[in-house]
């Protein structure tokens, strides 16, 4: 199976909701792993499987404190853990400077993810430009798709970013009101330099309850409902 890379310019807008909501409906086993050398939040975000809270330092820091005399696929289990509904996760660093010191993983850790058998790894990788050593990580990904909204300042730094960095596709994050029409006006802008521009409504109550509201309600939310025709579309394109 594959990795998935997710990431954004500057702002990074909605990259971790959209990567969480995405593992979420995904149609074939899935990791939903944190890659952003900024540090995360899902550890905080998101309930463990008892109901209780993750451990946030269980994860990519303990991963890499294990990991320096070579890192192989299987290794990753033991640093994952299940929240509610199931979704094994591997929580990202606590902050930008825990970061400093495994300069050295993102590389070994792409090509890992990238070959867990039996299940697909989507990467939350956050705001691009302040780490280059993501770089080694994102090399090994099947697929790499850069997240924006339809409006003029982040459509103008995606376009930059799609410069110099092998995107191989688009979401928009776009307003329900405009949905079809923001697709279709950043889809103009950006031509032929990735092979397919999609949507991922941007919904707060969506985004909201996937904090912890697991159920119908979310279900039935614009978040869910184009999360679930994203995720059709993505492994499609592979």
């Amino acid at each position: 199976m594959g990795l998935i890379v997710l990431a954004a310019d500057k702002g990074a807008p909605g990259v971790t909701t959209a990567a969480t909501a995405l593992a979420a409906v995904w149609p074939r086993p899935v990791l939903l792993a944190e890659c952003d050398p900024a540090g995360g939040d899902l550890a905080y975000r998101l309930p463990a499987a008892d109901g209780g809270v993750l451990n946030p330092a269980k994860g990519l820091l303990t991963l890499g404190a294990t990991a320096r005399r070579g890192l192989e696929a299987a290794q990753i289990q033991q640093h994952t853990q299940k929240i509610v509904g199931g979704l094994d996760v591997l929580v990202g660093l606590g902050h930008g400077e825990q970061a400093a010191g495994l300069t050295w993983l993102w590389g070994p850790l792409g090509r890992a993810l990238a070959a867990i058998p039996g299940a697909d790894v989507i990467a939350d990788c956050g705001r691009l430009g302040a780490h280059p050593q993501l770089g080694d990580l994102i090399a090994e990904a099947e697929q790499v798709v850069l997240l924006t909204r339809a409006t003029l300042d982040h459509v103008a730094h995606l376009r930059e970013r799609l410069q110099i960095t092998k995107a191989h596709g688009v979401v928009v994050i776009a307003d329900p009101r405009n949905y079809r029409g923001s697709i279709e006006d950043v889809r103009r802008i950006v031509g032929n330099t990735v092979q397919y521009v999609h949507g991922l409504a941007h919904d707060p109550k969506g985004a909201e309850l996937l904090r912890g509201q697991w159920g119908g309600r979310l279900d039935r939310s614009l978040l869910i409902r184009t999360a679930r025709d994203l995720a059709q579309r993505l492994v499609s394109h592979r």
